[in-house]
């Protein structure tokens, strides 16, 4: 039989797990309260569940600090705020969050609340309640539109957009950070090394001769600043001139991406379009699957199916391509040509 017995104003129980006992400190200074504590602990027993001590009694500020600590042992996760789930979705949502934004943040609360279920610290795994994604994004570049905006960018900025557009790899976190190591012109290679990107693998393409030759020449213009600067840039972007940030790799590039669009006449455009834009170029140009998804880097096909989007060139080529093919219909397709480009110029992707 178990008991509860007082320490100064706490509470104690105890009670025999396998014969042993055990004795535990409930923290509460009321007996009734220790009493439903004890009477917990001995159903556990009873049923063979694992006794979790102090699962009734773990506050948020401990999970948190738990999660923490794993984000110190594997680095590249964001940071934790702590929030009330409801209230933080109505303020986000206030804010014109999208909802899959809002999912994914959720989802750093989802993973602190695992790791206090995997070190017993919860008797079960909350299940929290996110808003529904909406349809995934659309936005794509033709090659015209793409022209348009990369001739508008500063030239370093140009060779980082033509990666993002031959082989869809995202700006921020696979493209800026490159450095010279990566790139071997001798052998026409562009490589991330594990760790580098979203899903931690790393990820190796062979350069179109376009690409090849304007790396060649981002590198020279690499050199020019060290020289310049008298010191070594590792970095394939980095920053120009003569500041303090001379040098240093470039971070983010959002003004001159506004302006550069602005001027092109397909304002508000994201350098993310380019990751569908190089899916929907694979496509058409009969990449097997299997292939292009180690070259974007997408983990499963179905994520990448997703980036492998139609636009409505493609309809219209379908359609020519069917035109006499079923009874009634004319050998000559009917679609004006002045209709589409002029549809073509009014599209933002």
């Amino acid at each position: 039989m178990g008991q509860i017995y007082q320490r100064g104003r706490i509470w104690w129980i105890k009670y025999y797990v396998n014969g042993r006992p055990v004795r535990e400190s409930t923290g509460l200074g009321k007996e009734q309260a220790a009493a439903r504590v004890l009477k917990e602990r001995e159903g556990r027993v009873a049923t063979g569940q694992p006794i979790l001590p102090r699962a009734e009694r773990v506050r948020y500020e401990e999970a948190a600090e738990d999660l923490r600590q794993h984000y110190l042992a594997h680095p590249g996760t964001r940071d934790l705020d702590e929030i009330s789930v409801d209230a933080y979705i109505v303020a986000r949502q206030s804010k014109g969050a999208a909802p899959a934004t809002i999912r994914r943040e959720l989802g750093t609360l989802t993973t602190m609340l695992r790791r206090a279920y995997r070190n017993r610290k919860l008797t079960h795994l909350p299940l929290l309640e996110r808003p529904k994604e909406g349809p995934a994004r659309e936005g794509f570049f033709e090659l015209e539109q793409y022209e348009s905006v990369r001739r508008r960018l500063p030239e370093d900025l140009r060779v980082a957009v033509q990666i993002a557009y031959t082989f869809g790899w995202r700006m921020q976190s696979e493209i800026l950070p490159l450095e010279r190591r990566h790139v071997d012109l001798e052998a026409g290679t562009l490589r991330l090394d594990p760790g580098m990107t979203k899903n931690r693998d790393g990820r190796i393409v062979y350069l179109t001769p376009e690409l090849k030759s304007a790396l060649a020449g981002q590198l020279e213009r690499v050199k020019a600043l060290e020289r310049q600067l008298g010191r070594i840039v590792p970095c394939i972007f980095p920053h120009r001139g003569k500041g303090q940030r001379a040098g240093k790799v470039r971070r983010d590039f959002r003004k001159a991406w506004a302006t550069a669009c602005k001027e092109a006449s397909v304002p508000g455009r994201y350098r993310h379009d380019f990751r569908r834009t190089a899916v929907r170029n694979m496509e058409r140009r009969g990449v097997p699957r299997s292939v292009a998804t180690k070259i974007t880097g997408h983990k499963t096909e179905s994520v990448y199916r997703r980036y492998a989007i139609v636009s409505d060139a493609d309809l219209r080529e379908a359609a020519r391509k069917l035109t006499g093919t079923i009874p009634g219909t004319m050998a000559n397709s009917p679609i004006d040509p002045q209709s589409e480009v002029r549809d073509n110029q009014g599209t933002g992707g």
